[in-house]
């Protein structure tokens, strides 16, 4: 997970808590951070994991001794603390979380004074003082200090209410079932609904860091309680959080559970439909449906690597708008360039109010497609190799390879293939407008890896 030379992964530092990320090693990530931030003003908060406090505690140590000052946010989701950066003008944040995964399992983020999180070239940095013993400790009567910070959460529900209709949504009186994975988003959601004139029903919405209710990933195999709720309650709309509140996942009024991808795409559609001509970016894994759309209503789509923080960065270059992820993260940038799962919900509700129409329905407006994954094993030594070979076999094909090898067939059927960032595996991923067809193509492929594979290794 920590590997030699590097801390930070495709989403911050993350570890078991006491095994592979220790109250010790945490002291010495908060001194690195300080030592890159020299002396700034930092806000420090967490999500609902029992280890929370007990890192917090440990990187405030680390900041303190290089003489960072500071702002202690406690418990709030990742998108409230981004917020508040740019909100306070402080020089950044370090976020205690482990987003979606298992609750035995602990991070430390790191976000600039714009509310994103660093850039690989600003990562690198902080790890070279980590693992170069370059920390800059202070003088014993410099050391900084902590102030507690409340307030931000009503701050930040106020931001996102500016940047919808608030009276349109809540002529309409929506009566929404929020499932907050037993953390940080139960701090939020509720109350911004309950703001915008929504009946809300929630369930798993104690904070628990054990996560009784489901698992932090907010996938359709663990929102089935959500989806028997909305049709037993009759809600016009369930929406479930990960496990620090920047990601969301929708369900209709019907119980259907839809992946990120149709959520985005029908927010890129009445987005594009106001602002036309606008840059839309978003992974290579996301599905040719966020292109339909683009082509449909004016937009640009601009392609990144897979991950949170290439699409951040690629907006904040770009000055676009409007980013989105298949996974539920969508990133509104008139509030802030990040994935904000309460954001997400407000623009879904407003599309909704305007257009007096279900979810279900304005889902069934877009254009469909079929996804299957796949995997196939790869030693890590070969990666590199396999994914330059499979280049090459389908070179003349309409393909992008900024991250694994991504073909787009005539058909409208595409594939992607990348290897794991965290497993000796390469993932598949294909669409088509039928599930036979997607099918065929994960098989194909498929074959063709376990080929080139084989050949390496003969």
């Amino acid at each position: 997970m920590l590997s030699s030379r590097r801390l930070f992964g495709t989403n911050g530092i993350r570890g078991v808590v006491n095994k592979e990320l220790t109250p010790e090693m945490a002291i010495k990530i908060g001194s690195a951070i300080g030592t890159f931030f020299k002396k700034g003003k930092l806000i420090v908060g967490y999500d609902a994991r029992t280890s929370g406090p007990m890192l917090a505690k440990a990187v405030i140590s680390g900041l303190n001794a290089t003489g960072c000052d500071v702002l202690f946010a406690g418990m709030v989701p990742t998108p409230t603390l981004q917020y508040a950066v740019k909100n306070h003008k402080t020089n950044g944040a370090v976020i205690i979380t482990a987003s979606h995964n298992p609750p035995e399992y602990n991070g430390i983020k790191v976000v600039w004074n714009d509310g994103i999180e660093l850039s690989r070239a600003q990562e690198i940095k902080i790890e070279d003082a980590f693992f170069d013993e370059k920390i800059r400790f202070t003088e014993w009567n410099k050391i900084g200090t902590v102030l507690e910070m409340p307030g931000i959460i009503g701050e930040y529900i106020e931001a996102i209410k500016k940047h919808v209709d608030s009276s349109e949504i809540a002529k309409k009186n929506f009566h929404v079932v929020v499932d907050a994975a037993n953390s940080v988003g139960s701090l939020t959601a509720p109350y911004l609904l309950r703001d915008l004139g929504c009946k809300v029903t929630t369930i798993n919405a104690n904070i628990d860091g054990t996560f009784p209710g489901r698992l932090p990933e907010p996938r359709p195999e663990n929102l089935r309680e959500l989806a028997t709720t909305i049709k037993a309650v009759k809600a016009n709309l369930g929406v479930a959080y990960d496990g620090d509140a920047d990601r969301s996942v929708f369900v209709d009024e019907r119980g259907e559970i839809y992946w990120g991808d149709k959520t985005f795409a029908l927010v890129e559609k009445f987005f594009l439909k106001a602002n036309p001509s606008e840059k839309i970016v978003t992974p290579v894994s996301s599905s040719t449906l966020v292109k339909d759309i683009a082509d449909a209503y004016n937009g640009e789509i601009v392609w990144t690597k897979v991950g949170s923080v290439t699409v951040s960065q690629t907006m904040k270059k770009l000055k676009a708008k409007l980013g989105g992820e298949e996974n539920g993260g969508i990133f509104y940038g008139p509030h802030q360039s990040v994935r904000d799962g309460a954001m997400a919900t407000a623009l879904i509700l407003e599309i909704m109010a305007k257009t007096g129409q279900k979810l279900s329905k304005l889902i069934e407006e877009l254009p469909r497609y079929s996804i299957e994954k796949g995997k196939v094993e790869c030693p890590e030594k070969l990666k590199a190799k396999v994914l330059e070979e499979l280049a090459a076999q389908v070179k003349g094909l309409n393909i992008s390879t900024i991250d694994g090898v991504k073909i787009w067939f005539e058909d409208k059927s595409a594939i992607l293939v990348r290897p794991s960032g965290t497993e000796p595996i390469y993932r598949l991923y294909a669409e088509a407008q039928n599930k036979e067809k997607a099918l065929k193509l994960v098989k194909k492929y498929c074959l063709k890896l376990e080929k080139i594979i084989k050949n390496l290794k003969d």
